[in-house]
């Protein structure tokens, strides 16, 4: 079953109808992020295609892992189970600004909905290769829809 498109309008103000939902006093329902630190974990997608600068681009072995076995999980339809390990540039473990983090993504969302499909039909990612339209769709659309759940919301 296809996920919803991320890239449509109504699919992407309804997953930030859910993000405003949240409050500084969230609590998860499984895993040891505080809420703005979920917020801020969710940010490292789009930090990625957006503020590529921030991170190091993996190369050798790391690519060639990333790219055989990491790839399929994350831009498949299948959902993430709770608690599945994460990659270190989107472990948060400082405390970060709810209001500023909640913003950050919303904005995030918006522009990759503005951006449009086309400009990520076979746009290369930063630990993948270049991605289908559906792909990326389905990596921004699953993993916000995971920590939306973690979150209940």
């Amino acid at each position: 079953m296809a996920l919803p498109n991320i890239f449509n309008k109504d699919v992407a103000e309804g997953v930030i109808s859910r993000i405003q939902q949240l409050t500084g006093a969230s609590q998860p329902k499984w895993g040891k992020m505080s809420v703005a630190q979920m917020l801020a974990h969710c940010c490292v997608t789009y930090e990625y295609i957006y503020e590529p600068e921030k991170y190091k681009r993996p190369k050798g072995m790391l690519k060639l892992m990333l790219r055989m076995l990491v790839k399929s999980v994350v831009v498949s339809e299948r959902p993430y189970k709770p608690s599945n390990p994460t990659a270190p540039d989107f472990r948060i473990t400082d405390e970060r600004d709810f209001n500023k983090e909640q913003s950050r993504l919303i904005a995030f969302i918006r522009r990759v909905q503005a951006d449009g499909e086309s400009a990520f039909a076979n746009r290369e990612s930063h630990s993948f290769g270049r991605l289908s339209v559906t792909e990326w769709n389905n990596m921004f659309y699953k993993h916000l829809d995971h920590h939306l759940r973690q979150f209940g919301v």
